[in-house]
């Protein structure tokens, strides 16, 4: 009897994963983190609930349950929602000295709310039949007259545009950066577009020259038309560096799970977890131990925009009220 009361013991002290279960709720879509889930599940013990939704219902879903909530991790792709989440405080600190080594500082939350889980860039993709990459430098430069109605972009209401401009802002001021915008709305061969797939077929078509789109749109487009005549070109070399975003992720504050959702984001940043987190969608890792997947390694190395992402957040209000006033729609 003995015996088997040790061994009970054993099992719900030594062994807790076998019985944990977190609960995500996530704005990544369900083909990019079921295999992942499923990963850990399989390596841990931990059962995984998962939630999908767009970031803004599942931030408003998070106030709205308040304690009750059983979200013990809120899951975003961009890092302007994540800081949008630990600013209203949905999201609480998580001291984690394995994060902290895995993820650069500028990829994450100074105060630990949240942490940046993989990378894209948003750069500069190009027809390559008509433009040479030496007629290309930086962001700022598509304003130029040489691209007079060769420019095409997405929409600036989508949050990925509004993350550039904010960065944009964070590294060049206000005055500087409406200009800047200012002179991509001159340039613009058509109005803009609805998505970044929609810029590189006008772009590949002839419809403009030269757009700016996120490095993973690239590559599944590509990986499905790989005869389109596009290239990415990594700009502002000799300055601050590439846009970077990130897919993040942060401890809900009413967590139930607190250890294992730490946990497993730990696992997340490990190097044995993540390829497997970037390669479905053609993202780089974010830990630099790891190296990209084959097929996004072939699109070169750059420099990073090495300031905060927090601040894609921290100005997005004053990017959107730039985008207004530039006539960016």
């Amino acid at each position: 009897m003995r015996f088997i009361v040790a061994l009970l013991i054993f099992f719900l002290t030594a062994s807790p994963a076998f019985s944990e279960e977190i609960t995500i709720y996530s704005a990544r879509m369900e083909q990019l983190i079921t295999p992942v889930f499923d990963a850990y599940t399989k390596s841990s013990g931990v059962k995984i609930k998962f939630i999908t939704d767009k970031e803004g219902p599942l931030l408003q879903r998070l106030i709205a349950e308040g304690a009750d909530s059983p979200a013990d991790i809120f899951m975003a792709v961009d890092a302007g929602m994540l800081w949008k989440a630990g600013d209203i405080g949905v999201l609480k600190p998580a001291p984690s000295p394995t994060l902290k080594a895995n993820i650069p500082s500028h990829l994450r939350d100074p105060k630990d709310r949240w942490f940046g889980l993989s990378v894209r860039a948003r750069t500069i993709v190009y027809n390559t039949k008509k433009l040479n990459p030496s007629e290309l430098s930086t962001y700022e430069a598509l304003g130029d007259a040489q691209f007079q109605k060769r420019l095409c972009l997405r929409t600036s209401k989508k949050v990925y545009n509004q993350s550039l401009v904010a960065m944009m802002i964070a590294d060049l001021g206000i005055e500087q950066t409406e200009k800047v915008v200012s002179s991509w709305v001159k340039n613009l061969a058509v109005p803009v577009f609805s998505d970044d797939v929609q810029v590189m077929k006008a772009v590949a078509q002839g419809i403009c020259d030269v757009g700016i789109v996120n490095t993973y749109y690239y590559g599944l487009l590509m990986a499905k038309r790989p005869d389109h005549p596009l290239a990415l070109f990594w700009p502002n070399k000799e300055d601050r560096g590439v846009h970077v975003n990130i897919s993040g992720a942060g401890i809900a504050l009413h967590a139930k799970h607190e250890k294992a959702a730490i946990a497993f984001l730990e696992w997340l940043s490990s190097e044995k977890a993540q390829n497997l987190f970037a390669e479905v969608n053609f993202e780089y890792p974010v830990n630099p131990n790891v190296k990209p997947y084959a097929k996004v390694a072939k699109w070169g190395t750059f420099k990073h925009d090495t300031i905060n992402v927090e601040n894609a957040g921290k100005l997005q209000i004053d990017a959107v009220k730039l985008m207004d006033r530039a006539g960016y729609k």
